[in-house]
């Protein structure tokens, strides 16, 4: 594997911010409620994560406790900090001691402009499920305000998240959107992929954690949010099918206003159709993701930098 296939990515933030439990939940198929069991991040955990089959995130969990954040700033700056290709820093959203979060972001912001100056950055407002429905949309413009506010010279990327529902996928697919090379060349082909099939929407999923790569819209949708929503229900509906020693393969959804096919579709991709035109039979849009796959199996393996 060459170097030019890893993508370093950071993800800081004070300890019990919730970093390792998200991390946990998209990479390693946890659900919400067994994270209680993990423990608290040791100085830093480093894991090769495949995503669309050469393209590999070189993830670094950094603890946040103060003796090891300070020693990233210190002792470990370069090493810590250089070849950077996003950084993910996490706020808890009621943390009790925001000026040390505050300190501590600014560092980070510092530290990449100097070593990565080219790293793209994220910040997720966490634990949002704590915070009142009513309330949530301003208390994260305003904490989102503020945290740009910091570094008005960097790019920052903010997003409210919870372990509880699908803001955890939206935020997540954000961030490996960030690092796919090419992207627009695999947009552009599943668009034509959808006038193809006459399909109103068509989204394409990374296979294992489920996480939206790339989607197009012929229609309107009033939901912003649905593919998030799709990404949490089938993953926990795949995890609940490995507990009984199955495997999920593909589902059909259909009412009286639409149908949508969710299938694996390449080695490392699974697809959703939605068709709303009821003259369009069901074995027909089999065939086409049948006869499509060979095609998106090329071409993401270019997109991906997927040597042949």
């Amino acid at each position: 594997m060459s170097k030019q296939d890893l993508k370093k990515v950071l993800l800081m933030g004070k300890s019990g911010a919730g970093k390792t439990s998200m991390r946990s939940i998209i990479f390693a198929n946890y659900v919400a409620r067994d994270t209680t069991r993990l423990g608290a991040t040791i100085d830093v955990e480093h894991s090769h994560v495949r995503f669309l089959g050469n393209l590999v995130l070189n993830l670094w969990d950094c603890g946040g406790q103060e003796a090891f954040m300070d020693s990233y700033f210190e002792t470990q700056r370069d090493h810590i900090f250089r070849n950077v290709a996003l950084l993910i820093y996490v706020f808890d959203i009621e943390s009790a001691d925001y000026a040390a979060d505050v300190r501590y972001y600014k560092s980070c912001i510092e530290a990449i402009e100097q070593n990565s100056p080219h790293a793209k950055v994220f910040c997720l407002i966490h634990k949002m499920d704590l915070i009142a429905d009513e309330l949530r949309e301003q208390a994260l413009t305003e904490r989102s305000d503020q945290v740009k506010s910091l570094c008005e010279n960097v790019d920052v990327r903010c997003f409210g998240t919870s372990i509880w529902d699908e803001t955890l996928y939206r935020a997540w697919s954000q961030i490996v959107y960030a690092l796919i090379p090419n992207v627009q060349v695999l947009e552009k082909q599943i668009k034509q992929f959808a006038e193809v099939t006459c399909a109103d929407e068509v989204v394409l999923f990374e296979r294992a954690t489920f996480l939206v790569i790339a989607h197009v819209s012929i229609k309107e949708h009033g939901d912003a949010h649905r593919f998030e929503k799709i990404s949490n229900i089938v993953k926990q509906f795949k995890l609940s099918c490995g507990k009984v020693q199955s495997q999920f393969q593909s589902m059909e959804v259909r009412n009286s206003n639409f149908t949508a096919f969710v299938d694996q579709f390449t080695a490392n991709t699974a697809v959703m159709i939605v068709q709303s035109d009821p003259i369009i039979q069901p074995s027909a849009t089999a065939l086409n993701i049948k006869l499509a796959r060979a095609h998106f199996e090329d071409l993401i393996r270019h997109t991906a930098g997927v040597p042949q």
